[in-house]
């Protein structure tokens, strides 16, 4: 069923008009040849579009806007160079199950093949890290190729998905209509979980003990934050979320024991190896999580609740594994599970959890004579504790997680699964365009930053008040850790000091630069570029030989954690 408005235009109106029914107000983008017919129509319409400095910050930045807002995300590049440039980010939103749609054009459909300038088979390359994509080489399947990409990318477990348009699909015309519905008869995602399945989990779940509940990004793909909670109140249990589950139940309450895994909390892995049932929401089972498989969680059975049924079994056997959406099946275990939990059931459980996190406490020792990472964003979230905050990838991304409150579901916004460094700015600029009235923060390490600053032109020219606050240890900080702890301090390629002044850089793309020496300024600093309403980079030097722990070093159980430097060091 369509509904027609036999309108006759060419495919490059039809793609704007496209775009509008599904949605769309901001693409991030960079135009090329083949896609002159696209952006002239760009040019005539209201669509706002952000012209990045790199293709590889469009997808990151569709990346950043999808995960802030729930919406999926929209990216755009020309043929050849411009389309592998978005493989980057594309591949880390397919890690992240981040819901976003690429276009790239494509070359003339009679030069497919031929090795023409600039042509790429973009399809082929990304059909790994894709939940689908397609080659468009009509101007009437411009519509029914749209709108199935955003049913695809947005459905089932979120995820991106390219669309590659030829030249002359542009160009030709047709009387355009758009498609009502999508039916694909090989997708069909389940969203409600069997029922029986569930009724034998909450009878797991009543005669448990020792239960955990460990959350994933998929509690806030499906915003099942409140069902989360729900469930955890009502049974009692510990909660532990990833890396993407960060913020899917309040850090600040009294249930929950931080993060699981190689930079976990201690009492968060403690519990997991103890507990005698593990209930997995829309998390993935990743190595940073389990670490040694044969001794993850080895005492507990496992209900694994997953959208994608992929996932289940496929790192750690599990005793039960329910497929569907998390908010659904939350949804239908809650009242299953009052039914039968009995009350007080778990309280000498939770008293042995709050001995843990009494004797295992997240910290660090601050005497004063140089500026702790961990107090950087201790002081951002007491300043801003309702902020969006991206991350690169490093050190300082693992403190970001240990030490900010997130207390809502979509304020951490950081590549987990691909762990990309360079993704931070043009993902914070992305959030920043998705939730204006948001004070969002790039924290950074000054390597990661390094990888795409040239975006700061892009904030600057688009007036988007995006906040970078570089913990700058003049360190590649994380791989430098490891050289620390098992290379014998051999700091090969890591040292990086004073590779720029970042102030400086700042300066020349007319953004605020501030510098920060001293713990005393950096509060001032802070709230200076929150009411200057500005791009601002806030460039502070901290402690260069500051190591994040706790950690499991590779191969081992998640219980055996490093927690103080033992290994030598700066």
């Amino acid at each position: 069923m369509t509904k027609n408005s036999a309108e006759q235009m060419n495919g490059a109106k039809a793609f704007i008009e496209s775009l509008k029914k599904e949605g769309v107000d901001t693409i991030f983008g960079y135009p090329g040849g083949v896609l002159l017919h696209i952006y002239d129509e760009i040019y005539k319409s209201d669509l706002r579009h952000i012209l990045v400095r790199h293709e590889q910050a469009a997808a990151h930045a569709a990346d950043g806007y999808a995960r802030a807002t729930g919406k999926t995300g929209v990216c755009l590049a020309t043929s050849g160079p411009g389309a592998t440039n978005l493989v980057t980010g594309i591949a880390t939103a397919h890690m992240d199950s981040v819901p976003m749609v690429a276009f790239t054009g494509q070359v003339t459909s009679t030069l497919i093949g031929n090795d023409a300038f600039q042509e790429a088979n973009i399809t082929g390359i990304t059909l790994p890290i894709t939940k689908h994509n397609y080659l468009v080489q009509k101007a009437e399947d411009i519509p029914k190729s749209v709108k199935e990409a955003f049913y695809i990318a947005s459905t089932g477990r979120p995820g991106p998905v390219l669309v590659d348009i030829t030249k002359d699909a542009t160009i030709s015309e047709f009387k355009f209509s758009y498609p009502d519905k999508v039916e694909l008869r090989s997708y069909k995602p389940t969203v409600k979980g069997n029922i029986q399945q569930i009724k034998k989990a909450a009878a797991m779940i009543a005669a448990a003990k020792k239960p955990v509940i460990y959350a994933g990004g998929g509690v806030v793909s499906s915003n099942a934050s409140s069902e989360l909670y729900k469930l955890a109140e009502l049974i009692q249990a510990p909660v532990t979320t990833t890396l993407m589950g960060m913020g899917a139940f309040p850090m600040d309450h009294p249930l929950f024991i931080g993060m699981p895994g190689m930079h976990g909390t201690k009492y968060a892995n403690f519990s997991i190896q103890d507990s005698d049932l593990l209930i997995a929401v829309g998390a993935r089972f990743d190595d940073r999580v389990t670490s040694k498989i044969s001794s993850f969680a080895s005492g507990a059975k496992i209900i694994h609740i997953d959208v994608d049924p992929a996932e289940i079994s496929k790192n750690v056997a599990v005793d039960l594994p329910i497929v569907g959406d998390a908010k659904a099946v939350l949804e239908d275990l809650v009242p299953a599970t009052a039914e039968k939990i009995v009350s007080g059931k778990t309280s000498d459980w939770l008293k042995r959890v709050n001995q843990w996190k009494k004797e295992y406490p997240l910290g660090y020792i601050d005497d004063g004579s140089t500026i702790k990472p961990q107090f950087v964003i201790e002081t951002l979230c007491e300043i801003a504790p309702d902020a969006i905050v991206a991350t690169e990838v490093g050190q300082h991304q693992m403190w970001t997680a240990q030490y900010f409150n997130f207390k809502q579901p979509r304020k951490l916004i950081t590549s987990g699964g691909l762990g990309t460094m360079g993704y931070g700015l043009p993902a914070a600029m992305g959030a920043k365009v998705g939730c204006p009235d948001q004070i969002v923060f790039d924290v950074a390490g000054d390597g990661s930053f390094q990888m795409n600053s040239q975006e700061l032109a892009t904030l600057v020219a688009n007036d988007i008040p995006v906040i970078s606050v570089i913990l700058n240890n003049g360190y590649l900080g994380m791989v430098r850790q490891w050289q620390e702890l098992f290379y014998d301090c051999h700091y090969s390629h890591t040292d990086i000091i004073d590779s720029v002044d970042f102030v400086k850089l700042a300066e020349a793309y007319g953004a605020l630069g501030i510098r920060v020496e001293k713990k005393s300024e950096l509060k001032e600093a802070v709230q200076t570029a929150i009411k200057s309403g500005r791009p601002t980079v806030i460039d502070v030097r901290v402690d260069r030989g500051e190591n994040v722990f706790p950690m499991v070093p590779a191969g081992a159980s998640i219980n055996e954690l490093i927690d103080e430097r033992k290994y030598g060091g700066i």
